[in-house]
């Protein structure tokens, strides 16, 4: 028997491989993405699913130190930095844990993220006033990442939307950043920066459906309530996610969604159920276009890498 046939023999009857789902959640600074993160984590354990989580930028590590320093200023403004360069720095930390999240998707996992590239699209793109060539850009940016560093490509960005004037005063109901030791980093000072941060969100996911989808946080001029914008988002995770493990209990449409952190009591909430119907999209959402992006033909980051 020659080698070729001994291998396939040797893998006869074994079931394929699962592999996992990727999914980021971004969005401007003060949108609310640490809230939902945490919750999406914990609904999708409660279902029994693995979930590995990873957080960026990675404050505190060795790969984090450049963007530390950036944030901080200490190599001058945003603008004087420039997009190319902050870029790299942001690259190189998701470069340092790029084998974990391969090993994750490979065993099956559900991987999630709080910030990935389309962060630095985001907040390195608004440092461009013309369009075609943030659109450039954005090229350049998922050619070093997915095609040079082989970073994994997410199957899902997940864009939580909120004005930036609101997003700033949510900012400063925090504490201070542990990596600055202020309320703000450079990006988050300036509300020109972050409104322009927030339009190229929206261009991302105008531009390219099939990698980026808006949730609208806002209704009526105000924020909706966090139970539903989990409601949402879990609603447009489920159709990524991989088998449950045999292991683990199966998903249910009837699961309880975990309840956001609050310091106030919570005696009084009752438990929101994960409906098996397509949630409502967020008023003002592209989610029309976006749900048919696919039968549209509408292009992707990966189809418009140049040679």
């Amino acid at each position: 028997m020659d080698a070729a046939n001994a291998g396939s023999s040797s893998t006869a009857g074994k079931p394929a491989a699962i592999k996992g789902s990727f999914v980021v959640l971004e969005g401007a600074d003060g949108s609310g993405k640490g809230t939902q993160f945490e919750l999406l984590a914990d609904n999708l354990r409660q279902a029994g699913y693995d979930v590995a989580a990873f957080d960026f930028p990675q404050y505190g590590r060795p790969s984090g130190y450049f963007v530390q320093r950036y944030l901080n200023g200490q190599y001058g403004t945003a603008e004087a930095v420039g997009p190319y360069t902050a870029s790299l720095f942001y690259a190189l930390d998701r470069y340092d844990v790029a084998g974990q999240i391969r090993q994750a998707l490979d065993e099956g996992k559900v991987v999630l993220a709080n910030r990935y590239a389309g962060s630095s699209m985001a907040h390195q793109g608004a440092k461009f006033p013309d369009v075609e060539q943030r659109r450039g850009f954005f090229i350049w940016l998922d050619n070093l990442e997915f095609e040079t560093l082989h970073i994994p490509r997410p199957d899902l960005n997940i864009v939580l939307r909120v004005p930036a004037e609101i997003a700033q005063t949510l900012v400063d109901q925090k504490g201070s950043r542990q990596y600055t030791g202020r309320q703000r980093d450079i990006h988050e000072a300036d509300l020109g920066h972050l409104r322009l941060a927030v339009d190229v969100y929206d261009d991302l996911c105008q531009l390219f459906p099939k990698d980026f989808y808006r949730i609208d946080c806002m209704r009526d001029g105000v924020i909706m309530p966090v139970e539903d914008i989990q409601r949402i988002l879990y609603e447009r995770v489920r159709p990524q996610l991989p088998p449950v493990p045999h292991h683990k209990p199966s998903a249910s449409a009837g699961l309880p969604i975990a309840e956001a952190p609050t310091e106030a009591p919570t005696s009084d909430r009752q438990p929101v159920q994960l409906m098996p119907v397509e949630a409502e999209p967020a008023a003002g959402s592209d989610t029309a276009a976006q749900d048919s992006a696919d039968a549209a033909g509408q292009p992707d980051l990966a189809g418009l890498l140049v040679e």
